[in-house]
């Protein structure tokens, strides 16, 4: 396998997932826990492929890491959003499983307290990751 081709599904797998993430979020607004359920389970599949492509890669490129050329503001801009986006990328998981069993246990209120702290997260992560892979792999000057 050409690990080339994994960052480019990365990016659309993280653009689907936020997709999902913010049709879910407007079907809870709008009182439809069902299809809710069912966008934001789809989202956390599409974020556990994300994950599984995204350690592939790396474990092809032996963990070898694409340098930034920008320079200045966007080099700060940049770093700060890449530091930002892998720390809150760790906690997704871990939030994303407990408001997903506490969902599916019918633990609305604290399902829906979690939602509130998970749901910016989650959705930064993703749309930071489709951002770090364009500056990366198209804004990235030589």
């Amino acid at each position: 396998m050409d690990p080339s081709t994994l960052p480019p599904i990365n990016a659309a797998l993280n653009t689907v997932a936020t997709v999902l993430l913010l049709i879910g979020g407007v079907l809870i607004k709008l009182s439809r826990p069902r299809p809710h359920r069912y966008f934001m389970i789809a989202a956390f599949v599409v974020s556990c492929l994300f994950l599984i492509c995204y350690v592939t890669h790396k474990v092809l490129v032996g963990g070898a890491h694409t340098p930034y050329h920008g320079e200045g503001g966007l080099r700060t801009a940049y770093y700060v959003m890449l530091v930002s986006h892998v720390l809150l990328a760790m906690v997704v998981p871990f939030l994303a499983i407990w408001a997903i069993r506490l969902g599916l246990t019918e633990q609305h209120a604290k399902h829906r307290h979690l939602g509130h702290v998970l749901f910016p997260i989650w959705l930064y992560v993703s749309v930071s990751g489709v951002l770090i892979y364009l500056m990366l792999y198209h804004w990235n000057p030589a």
